[in-house]
């Protein structure tokens, strides 16, 4: 099998919600994300795509969506995202005491430090790096 001309360059978590835009405006004002693109050019939006940095989320739309809380199914943690952060306390700092976090910085015992927050449909984002 022949992958020297193919490179997989990310992995985009794509989450289904009720409200698209109202959804990427909550991204864009509480954790700093761009809205990056969305259809159709008017709302209500089908689709929308949110970046920051490297980190891409799309969003798709499902009129009436709720997304089951299962987090009670594995009290280790049940995440929807994984974000990779080099100076995750910084990023910490500029959120901590928002409502929307879930999980305050702790060092992990694999050296990862992580946080969680999370979105208004339930969906959980964890950022783990570096210090």
């Amino acid at each position: 099998m022949e992958t020297s001309e193919t490179e997989i360059r990310s992995a985009v978590p794509t989450f289904l919600v009720a409200e698209v835009a109202a959804t990427a405006q909550w991204y864009v004002v509480n954790l700093g994300f761009q809205l990056t693109g969305h259809f159709p050019d008017q709302e209500p939006y089908a689709y929308a795509s949110l970046q920051r940095g490297a980190a891409e989320i799309m969003l798709l739309s499902l009129p009436g969506y709720e997304k089951p809380d299962l987090r009670g199914r594995r009290p280790a943690g049940l995440w929807d995202a994984y974000i990779r952060t080099d100076g995750v306390n910084g990023l910490y700092r500029s959120f901590e005491g928002q409502p929307f976090i879930e999980m305050a910085l702790i060092e992990r015992p694999y050296g990862d430090w992580e946080f969680a927050v999370v979105d208004p449909n339930g969906y959980v984002l964890v950022f783990g790096g570096s210090y």
